[in-house]
């Protein structure tokens, strides 16, 4: 499959070659900068990108008008960065177009598992984990995770998970023995704002429990840390 392109706009030089060296560590190779809307257009028009980043504040205008004028003409995903966080900035980002918004101060890492997980929505992977799929594949405890995210197994056996649980599992096995607020766990694996979602992801981890724990009232694995959050942890057995 062809390399997926990126486009990362923002006038801070640091923050824009600080995610550069993230997506190149996550193997993506063809990445491409610019300070304002004026070089951004033109770079989008030149390199035809997959998935474009916009810092909201630029130079000579917002990343709000870039985005308005490349719905014109293109459906390609766009990941907004600002320091605005309240919630009509990020309805106004989703609002006109784009497909998701994240606020600053951010982890690097974070906004390349996003850009991950629209490629992956878009169809994309890159070269690096069509040829290391076995290398990727995170084993912990009983539990394995596919390189693609798209399958768990316990002990070898494959679990007849939905793609959200398969989601709740992804990030679990990737932040194991850390608390997971509710409201992480459902901007990760919805993809939306909580607005107060605390139903959902309790519903779903209930399910989730039914199908990898012994007993789900008394979970091994998904423990519950009251007033905070879900904990992924491996009992002593599982450890050995």
């Amino acid at each position: 499959m062809q390399e997926p392109t990126i486009l990362v706009v923002d006038d801070e030089a640091d923050l824009a070659n600080l995610l550069k060296v993230s997506l190149q560590k996550e193997g993506y190779k063809q990445i491409y900068t610019a300070s304002t809307i004026r070089d951004a257009w033109t770079s989008f028009q030149q390199t035809t990108p997959d998935i474009i980043l916009i810092d909201v504040m630029l130079p000579d205008g917002e990343g709000y008008d870039l985005c308005r004028r490349i719905r014109e003409v293109s459906h390609v995903p766009v990941l907004f960065m600002s320091a605005k966080n309240e919630e009509i900035d990020k309805i106004l980002g989703l609002a006109i177009g784009g497909d998701d918004y994240i606020t600053k101060p951010f982890s690097p890492k974070e906004v390349a598992y996003r850009v991950k997980a629209q490629l992956r929505r878009a169809g994309y992977q890159t070269q690096d984990t069509i040829t290391n799929i076995v290398e990727k594949t995170l084993q912990i405890g009983p539990f394995q995770l596919n390189a693609d995210e798209t399958e768990v197994h316990k002990n070898g056996v494959l679990l007849e998970l939905t793609a959200k649980e398969i989601g709740l599992m992804a990030c679990f096995m990737h932040n194991p023995n850390r608390i997971l607020s509710k409201e992480t766990l459902f901007e990760r694996v919805w993809g939306e704002d909580f607005f107060g979602s605390d139903n959902t992801v309790m519903v779903h981890i209930r399910r989730l429990r039914e199908k990898i724990e012994q007993d789900a009232s008394n979970p091994l694995y998904i423990t519950t840390v009251k007033g905070l959050g879900y904990k992924f942890v491996m009992p002593k057995e599982a450890q050995e």
